[in-house]
């Protein structure tokens, strides 16, 4: 009686690894093409119990059309600049909360965190405005 010997798909191992070992160089060059074009910003811990005062609050508004409020006052980003150095001069603790209407263009809401994040501000909030129903 004669056995028919199965044939090996990889009789020489060699192909396999040399298949395993393109594949992690592969992965390994797509790892370095991946990349990060978001903003990073210090958030706070879960536990974190931090308090801010009102006396350390400095409130912005952004309307529909990306104007910056503050104080009921339509102002430019430029002077929203002047104004949070100022604040951080006086007092280094300084949150800056800005709420923000729902139909304003994201650029502007980029560039006004942008703002926050070349100022160095460790304390910076944003949230939509609720709409009145």
């Amino acid at each position: 009686m004669r056995f028919r010997r199965q044939k090996n798909v990889f009789q020489d191992s060699s192909a396999s690894s040399d298949i395993a070992f393109l594949l992690i160089i592969y992965f390994i060059v797509i790892a370095g093409f991946n990349v990060n074009k978001g903003f990073l910003m210090n958030l706070p811990a879960k536990d974190s119990s931090r308090l801010i005062l009102r006396d350390d609050l400095l409130r912005f508004e952004m309307d529909t059309g990306g104007n910056v409020v503050y104080e009921g006052e339509v102002i430019e980003v430029s002077k929203a600049k002047t104004l949070i150095e100022t604040a951080q001069k006086d007092n280094p603790d300084i949150a800056v909360i800005i709420t923000i209407d729902g139909q304003a263009h994201w650029q502007n809401v980029v560039n006004f965190v942008e703002l926050a994040q070349d100022l160095k501000i460790d304390s910076f909030s944003f949230s939509m405005k609720k709409e009145n129903l």
